[in-house]
């Protein structure tokens, strides 16, 4: 939608009452359009095929092409003296909520902008789902242009980035682009759900909690008799053995402990395939779990923390409580390591395994969130967990899609890919390490499947 009014008309009420109407502009580049380009060649041509041949007409000719090019040459494209208001009607949408974006834009200078185009900065990880994010206009000084679109929120804090204002000058054989900046952010932060029992291994705390071990003491199911000690409690005296042959003994119980568990999410560029251009990646997959599986956790008395496998740094220590909890929720909805797109700069994976050693608990085990798409990923999980720390890998299958129907999408590249990942969850398996993947099913689905299986 577009419209120009004058200064002083009537306008829609803006949503968000929050919107800076104050805009930074910033000059960025000047240009040729080349609009003109071959015109003097032609023009000059003309001129002289005309003196040769004595044809006033050609001369006549050519002479008013380089008049075009005189005119193109002089003059310049004015600078936007534009100011900048961009509203949205939600600054905190559920993820898939659709949020209308109004740009209203004003010549604020003394000079009319003959031709004015305007390209807002749409962060990258919305998608314009109804509406150009664009418009081309002439303003006067002191008229308005205003335009509206939609984006459909994804998780995370999404900046908006400086708008780009590009003059010509009348001509249009010269332009002048200029950056126009104004403070619009909407954070998109999803309720973590439960996602059921989570397949935890033996590896625990000093906490008590839900975890059987192999320790005997206070619980819930047998463990060993011993020889009876001073101040054991009543209840738990073998009376049956003291009706039998007259000793006292004490019944031990199987404790259940806490247990210190960091999910790690890999966020790398390779973990941001999906199963077609317009469908969650395996990041998304990924965060979506792990929140589910925070909230378990949490719920089960065990200690959970928050690390991200990437360019840039991610980590929440473990802990437990509501505050924990916010903490958490947080993190996975707009950590910038966890975002809907890729992070920029290099990853080092050396760097990044000592640096997460020495912060990793000695008693904590890990819940490995990655589509395992390269042998990188595979040997991270043997080599955490071979130096103590119990690794399961969840792995969001990204390589069976729609295309399991589609022959034309079942290339050999796509068979590839999705061989060499079974091959990787097969080799964790076979060296101890507990794999669940899931796809068309759901997270929790998967993972009480899993744990089934590890039950018997």
């Amino acid at each position: 939608m577009t419209a120009e009014t004058e200064r002083g008309d009537a306008t829609r009420e803006p949503a968000n009452r929050g919107a800076e109407p104050t805009t930074e502009r910033t000059p960025l580049r000047r240009s040729e359009t080349g609009r003109w380009d071959g015109i003097a060649g032609v023009a000059l041509a003309l001129v002289g095929v005309g003196v040769v041949a004595r044809q006033p007409g050609l001369v006549l000719t050519g002479a008013v092409g380089v008049g075009y090019v005189v005119y193109a040459r002089v003059g310049e494209a004015r600078e936007a003296t534009v100011e900048l208001e961009r509203t949205v009607s939600d600054d905190a949408p559920e993820p898939g909520d659709e949020v209308v974006v109004a740009v209203r834009a004003r010549n604020v200078g003394d000079a009319p902008l003959p031709d004015l185009r305007l390209v807002d900065g749409v962060p990258p990880g919305l998608e314009v789902v109804d509406g150009p994010a664009r418009i081309a206009t002439a303003l006067r000084p002191g008229a308005t242009a205003a335009f509206e679109y939609t984006v459909r929120a994804t998780r995370g804090e999404h900046e908006w980035g400086p708008a780009r204002a590009i003059t010509r000058d009348p001509a249009g054989s010269r332009e002048r682009t200029t950056g126009l900046a104004t403070p619009t952010r909407i954070a998109c932060t999803p309720e973590l759900s439960a996602g059921g029992d989570l397949p935890l291994r033996g590896l625990t705390t000093v906490y008590h909690g839900r975890v059987p071990t192999d320790v005997g003491g206070a619980g819930v199911e047998f463990h060993a008799t011993r020889e009876y000690r001073r101040g054991d409690p009543i209840k738990r005296i073998d009376w049956n053995r003291r009706a039998r042959t007259g000793e006292l003994a004490t019944l031990d119980l199987r404790e259940e402990r806490a247990a210190t568990v960091v999910l790690l999410i890999d966020a790398r560029e390779s973990a941001y395939a999906a199963t077609e251009p317009d469908a969650d990646t395996a990041v998304e997959a990924s965060v979506e779990a792990a929140g589910q599986a925070f909230t378990a956790l949490l719920d089960g008395g065990d200690r959970v923390g928050i690390a991200a496998l990437g360019p840039r740094d991610c980590w929440l220590r473990p802990g437990a409580g509501t505050a924990h909890a916010a903490r958490g929720r947080e993190t996975l909805a707009t950590d910038p390591a966890l975002a809907p797109t890729p992070s920029e700069g290099r990853f080092y994976g050396s760097l990044w395994l000592r640096r997460f050693r020495r912060r990793l608990p000695a008693d904590a085990q890990v819940l490995f969130f990655t589509p395992l798409l390269d042998d990188f990923a595979a040997s991270l999980a043997r080599r955490i967990d071979a130096r103590g720390h119990l690794v399961t890998v969840l792995s969001p299958d990204v390589t069976a899609g729609d295309d399991r129907d589609d022959p034309a999408g079942d290339t050999p590249g796509t068979r590839l890919v999705a061989f060499e990942r079974r091959e990787r969850l097969r080799d964790l398996r076979g060296a101890g390490i507990r794999a669940v993947e899931w796809g068309d099913r759901s997270f929790p689905v998967a993972v009480a499947r899993a744990t089934g299986r590890w039950s018997r």
